[in-house]
């Protein structure tokens, strides 16, 4: 397993996969697609939860964030999304979050974004206390109060992750907790990430 890890870590790191461009019908060009991932090496060096998804609009369900505010995932058209549904009173959510924050603090920029959504009943002061005793500094408080994009997306217990493409599309997912901070989660999204 050492090998696969030191492997897959080295060829998603350190090859120069090529970018395959394609155009839109009007002509116009989109952004880069990343090359082919190799889902079976990822779960091989870690990530053995992670399941590829034939690739499927996400919901367009709104969320909120702890201030008020309205989202959609549809704001960030454009980026690879970790999209995480957790709970403040979940064990496993609580014990994944700060590789989370390492992940987005790592990772995260006009490309990426981990998104961290509290979902059912999880009062903002919950949420401020958990984030600040657990020194979590580089996710958002986003909220689903009602469940609604969650059970959209089929999520029947949580943590669970979905990764989406930079077109919307979700394109694999996780059920449980996992290490995001970890050299093949690192990799992965390296490999993922819109050129």
């Amino acid at each position: 397993m050492l090998r696969s890890l030191v492997l897959y870590t080295a060829l998603a790191l350190g090859a120069n996969l090529p970018a395959v461009a394609s155009a839109t019908p009007a002509g116009g060009a989109q952004a880069a697609q990343p090359g082919p991932v190799d889902w079976q090496a990822a779960r091989d060096a870690g990530l053995p939860k992670l399941v590829e998804s034939s690739p499927a609009p996400v919901p367009d369900v709104p969320f909120s964030d702890i201030d008020g505010g309205t989202h959609s995932l549809a704001d960030y058209r454009g980026k690879l999304l970790l999209v995480n549904f957790w709970a403040t009173w979940c064990a496993p959510c609580r014990e994944e979050m700060p590789s989370l924050d390492a992940l987005q603090r790592q990772m995260g920029d006009e490309d990426f974004a981990v998104l961290t959504i509290a979902s059912g009943r999880n009062p903002p002061p919950a949420i401020r206390k958990f984030f600040e005793e657990s020194a979590i500094t580089d996710l958002p408080t986003l909220t689903d109060p009602t469940m609604a994009l969650a059970r959209a997306f089929g999520v029947m217990a949580m943590p669970v992750s979905v990764l989406v493409d930079a077109d919307g599309n979700e394109i694999a997912r996780m059920s449980g907790d996992a290490d995001w901070a970890s050299p093949a989660a690192l990799a992965l999204i390296a490999q993922l990430k819109p050129r």
